[in-house]
């Protein structure tokens, strides 16, 4: 089932038997901020928490759609880290969303694992869109917060979020150990 998102672009809900794509999305993801890293890592983050309680959304465009439900997840193609073709067909857009616990109030909530608009179709209003429809689903599903991570260095991520209301309300901090003392 999918419906309309914004005019020419249509949403709809993912399979577990998208696996290999959805990492082809996340290794994607990633490659645009640290293009000099290997992420075949990520693979075992997919395995660890993709599952039918962690909903994921694709983005196609209008007439478009049909592509990703013919993926068939195969363990070969998940171990690929090739870059995600662009072909018409294609979705241009991922929305994976997960679960998590409020540690102040002991409240779940929706937290967004990954949001990704292919470069091709940014700056369209297609994040924000999803966005708005990860929030109305969460609220729906009785939700009062949506958490995520976002990189310092992600600009335009954390313009979006920004512009959309989110607030800082931790700071990720590491640090890096070194074998040499």
């Amino acid at each position: 089932m999918s419906e309309q998102l914004l005019p020419g672009y249509i949403i709809r809900r993912g399979s577990l038997l998208e696996r290999s794509l959805l990492l082809k999305f996340i290794q994607r993801t990633y490659q645009d901020l640290f293009p000099d890293e290997d992420f075949s890592h990520l693979e075992q983050t997919v395995k660890q928490y993709f599952s039918s309680d962690t909903p994921l959304w694709w983005v196609e465009e209008e007439g478009e759609q049909g592509a990703g439900s013919r993926e068939q997840g195969s363990n070969k193609e998940s171990l690929s880290s090739a870059p995600l073709p662009l072909c018409p067909s294609a979705p241009i857009a991922c929305l994976w969303v997960g679960n998590a616990i409020d540690q102040v109030h002991g409240n779940r909530h929706a937290h967004i694992f990954i949001l990704y608009v292919v470069p091709e179709h940014r700056r369209r209003g297609i994040g924000t869109a999803l966005m708005r429809y990860v929030e109305n689903w969460a609220f729906q599903r009785g939700d009062r917060q949506i958490g995520l991570q976002v990189f310092q260095s992600n600009k335009p991520a954390l313009n979006l979020y920004n512009q959309l209301g989110y607030q800082t309300q931790s700071l990720w901090m590491v640090k890096f150990l070194s074998a040499e003392k």
